[in-house]
Order: structure tokens, then sequence, then C-alpha cells
């Protein structure tokens, strides 16, 4: 079945799908975007993902083309279309096009381009989510608005694939000696005393939604947590370590830089976290 994706106000056949070689997403990275997690046909977590995607646009003085209660409905157009049951919806804003390249912004009335699409994935019953995962650590080079979720995404495919080569699946990366985030994924260890622990919000790394609710259910578990940086060395020594992201929601790390984390084998606190985490998203899409 050919997939049906959304451009500018029209549902047609991926391949039929046109953007111009003008557009600022393509000449400027000058775009935003979210990824939604789809369960049982419907959206995850959705009212998040649209409330952090409205504040990206006022950050980058972005226009909305529509409302946000009309993008829902053009997700749900799509997994309705393309009969999606798990996986996600991808969603991209750009400033448009003038029909040439020009680094100053567009004048009033030019429209935005607005893009979304589909993808089919496993997110419940997903390998690395049993394994676990391998990460290095890296120097963050990302710009200094990480908290914009723009498209500029670079530095992050560079991390990914350096790890890649080097045996791993994702990296960890570093700024003045403390973990930031994950090239796509909020960062967590746990500690010796079986505390979370995540750095606190700011614009040095994404406000992830599933972070979030996952400090929620946290708390509403009686589980302790801390909201501060921490040290390469301290992920070195940590009981346990996973990262968060919308489509992963939880996947362990088991070794840093090819060392063990605890044993090797993913976390007690870490696989009942995402049990929990699981049992919140499957009753929110039952």
């Amino acid at each position: 079945m050919t997939r049906i994706v959304y451009i500018n106000g029209d549902f047609v056949p991926e391949d039929q799908a046109k953007v111009s070689i003008f557009d600022r997403g393509f000449l400027f990275s000058d775009a935003v975007y979210e990824v939604t997690a789809v369960l049982n046909g419907k959206l995850l977590e959705n009212a998040g993902h649209l409330a952090r995607l409205a504040r990206s646009c006022a950050e980058l003085t972005l226009t909305l083309p529509v409302s946000l209660a009309q993008l829902e409905t053009i997700q749900e157009g799509l997994i309705a279309r393309n009969h999606l049951r798990e996986g996600a919806v991808y969603l991209q804003l750009s400033r448009g096009s003038t029909g040439d390249r020009e680094f100053d912004f567009p004048p009033a009335g030019v429209a935005p381009t607005l893009v979304l699409f589909t993808q089919a994935r496993a997110v419940i019953a997903h390998a690395k989510a049993l394994s676990g995962i391998r990460v290095v650590t890296l120097p963050d080079i990302r710009w200094r608005r990480r908290d914009i979720k723009v498209v500029g995404l670079l530095a992050p495919c560079l991390a990914k694939q350096y790890a890649h080569a080097h045996g791993a699946d994702d990296a960890f990366l570093v700024e003045d000696g403390l973990i930031t985030e994950g090239s796509a994924c909020n960062a967590w260890i746990v500690t010796a005393q079986g505390t979370l622990v995540t750095r606190p919000l700011s614009q040095d790394i994404l406000h992830g939604i599933t972070r979030r609710s996952l400090l929620e259910l946290a708390e509403r578990h009686a589980i302790p947590f801390e909201e501060r940086a921490f040290s390469v060395e301290e992920a070195y020594a940590a009981r346990e370590a996973f990262i968060s992201s919308a489509t992963t929601f939880i996947w362990p790390v088991v070794a840093i830089d090819g060392k063990l984390v605890g044993d090797g084998s993913p976390g007690p606190i870490t696989r009942a976290l995402r049990e929990i985490y699981v049992a919140m998203a499957l009753s929110a899409t039952a």
C-alpha cells in the first residue's frame, strides 16, 4: 500500500508530495518538528507534543497555518488513511519559500510549509527495550538552543554514525564534563542508592514529553529522583542507566564507552519504570 502523506492542506501519495528546492527548511534548516507515538491507532501524549510545537514556533516567530486542534485532526486523518496501529506521526513546519535563497526572513504573507507523515515501527515489543543499548560519549557540538525542536540535526546524525562505527547504538553528549542528553533522547542514570537522576530543564536540553511523564510516574510510585547534571564518571559508576524519548519510551543502557553499567544487563528500576510507563500508555490508548 502506498503511504499517504500530508502537505499544505492535501493528503497525497508520498511519491506525489513536492516541496520547493527554495524552501527555507531545505536551505537553512529554518524549521521545527515533532514526533508523536501511535499505539492502538491512537496518538500518545499528543497534547504535550503540540504544546511544545507551539513553543518552538513562538521562539522562532514561526506561524502555524492551522490551529493545534486542526493539527490533531490531520494527524488522526493520516493514521486512519495509512491504517497505522503502532509507530509514529512526524510533523514538520518550515518558514516556506520566496522562490530564491535569501537569508532574510520572507515578507509577511509568505505561506509556511507544513508536512506530516506516518512511520510504522515497533514501539512496545522492541528488542532494544529488552536487551538494552550500548552508548559512547562524545562532545556536544550542537547549537545553544537545544530546547527548541529544530530540524538542524547534523550534529546528532554525526554522533549516531560515530556510535555505530564504534560498535555502539547511540551517544551520550558531553559538555564541560557533564552529560547533556543522547543524540535524540534524554539521558538518565540510577545511583547506587537507587535514585533516578536526569538533567534539569534549561536551554541545554530538549524538554522531553516522555521525560516529564516519567518524573510524574516516579513521584506517583515513590521512586526517588533528582533533577541535576551528572558527569561521565558518575554515569560509569551508576547502578543503571537508560534513555527516554517519544518512540523508545525507555531503553536500558548497558554499557558506556565499553564499560558495563552495573552488571551489564537492564536493571530492575529501569525495567519497572518502563513497565509502569507502558501500562499508562496502553491504558491511555485503549
